[in-house]
């Protein structure tokens, strides 16, 4: 089949045609023509709902011809009364085409997707009247050019493998004031399904978690559907995009600072407890839920960097082997070999969690990014985004934090 054939295809979803692109283009095509001047009914024909001198029928367009400043998110129509659509095309001036679906009837094209922002488009309409003529009609229209445009910054990245205790972070470059129609575009859904929610952090990001851990095993979506959205006022965004990422065996760490042990659960089974040292007075581990943060198989802790300066007491600068990060402030689970005769008795460390080596480097080689450590039976409170604190939300108040107010959204099989 001729692209000119495919151009004339019914089908009720189309991909629109390459036609001319710009209005010069429309002037160079019309010079080749005689100069005579029109019929009175050729000068009676408009480019939005012209009629032809042979034929009733007549070809409209939403937007109008000849608009300016179209919304992105203005509904894109081309109607024929009095006969049958056989093909629209609504193309760019970069040559990218709109598709749009044609109605049971054959007299309605719709578009299927929003326009782009600050571009122009030529639409080309043809169509049959009842005797079997053809006729076809052209319109032009133009979008606004926003003061900004949305992007998004997404984790974790696509194709990964993370904890189940990660969340799913968005951040924005542009200021959202619509926090509704931003969130309603963005779509979660897992395999196995699991009840969860988006809550705002700020007017740039937003966190969405499950209202308990992602299963384990699971594949995770997210569906960026943006383009066309208005963000706050002349920021709109055009994105569409997908990421999606697995979920390993649930590990979850308890750590208990009373007892000085580390119980590892993998799928709600304790594999190992290991004795262990969290911080002394002064330097007290955090309780709350944290989550992995970074892996290192060598860590370069210099206390200057949190406040000990050297010449301190308790100043120190260690290499130090297989640490896990679990909060932003510095603390981490790593080997410490240097306070195995502690490790199960007493707390001597700056709040870091201290283990053996061969402990740690057990630890380490299990764990995933976005790993659960749970740290109980310290009176010192995890701060609110010092990590990935978003665990320690109870979960009505994170349902607040949506700008939808409708409760948990489920992440549902896809």
């Amino acid at each position: 089949m001729t692209a000119e054939a495919r151009v004339f295809s019914t089908r009720r979803t189309w991909k629109a045609a390459v036609v001319i692109t710009t209005a010069a283009g429309l002037l160079l095509a019309s010079g080749c023509q005689s100069p005579t001047a029109p019929t009175p009914a050729q000068a009676a024909q408009g480019a939005n709902g012209a009629q032809s001198a042979a034929s009733t029928t007549t070809i409209t367009f939403e937007p109008a011809s000849n608009t300016s400043d179209v919304r992105p998110n203005t509904p894109v129509s081309v109607v024929a009364q009095g006969g049958t659509l056989t093909s629209v095309a609504v193309v760019d001036a970069k040559g990218r085409t709109l598709d749009g679906t044609l109605d049971g009837s054959q007299t309605r094209w719709t578009a299927a997707s929003p326009l782009l922002v600050a571009q122009h488009y030529n639409v080309t309409a043809k169509a049959v009247d009842p005797k079997g003529a053809a006729i076809e009609r052209t319109a032009f229209f133009s979008t606004f050019k926003p003061k900004g445009t949305l992007k998004t910054s997404i984790s974790p990245l696509s194709g990964s493998t993370m904890g189940v205790g990660m969340p799913v972070i968005v951040r924005f470059n542009k200021t959202v004031t619509d926090r509704a129609a931003v969130e309603r575009g963005l779509v979660v859904t897992s395999r196995k399904p699991a009840a969860g929610a988006w809550s705002w952090i700020s007017d740039t990001e937003v966190h969405y978690r499950p209202k308990h851990y992602w299963p384990a095993n699971d594949k995770i979506t997210i569906d960026v559907r943006l383009r066309g959205v208005q963000a706050s006022k002349k920021i709109w965004s055009m994105e569409n995009r997908t990421i999606t990422f697995k979920t390993p065996a649930a590990m979850v760490s308890t750590v208990d600072v009373a007892r000085h042990t580390l119980t590892v659960r993998r799928n709600g089974t304790v594999l190992r407890v290991v004795p262990i040292t969290s911080g002394k007075a002064g330097f007290l581990t955090r309780n709350g839920t944290k989550v992995v943060l970074e892996k290192h198989v060598l860590k370069v802790m210099d206390s200057a960097t949190v406040g000990i300066p050297k010449g301190d007491p308790d100043y120190y600068k260690l290499d130090v082997p297989y640490a896990l990060r679990v909060t932003w402030s510095g603390e981490f689970v790593h080997a410490a070999p240097w306070s195995t005769a502690n490790q199960g008795l007493a707390n001597v460390s700056h709040g870091c969690v201290g283990m053996s080596l061969s402990n740690a480097i057990w630890l380490f080689n299990l764990t995933h990014i976005g790993d659960v450590v749970k740290v109980i039976n310290s009176p010192r409170t995890l701060e609110p985004g010092n990590g990935y604190t978003d665990w320690n939300v109870p979960w009505k108040t994170w349902l607040k934090g949506s700008a939808l107010h409708s409760g948990a959204a489920t992440a549902v099989s896809s």
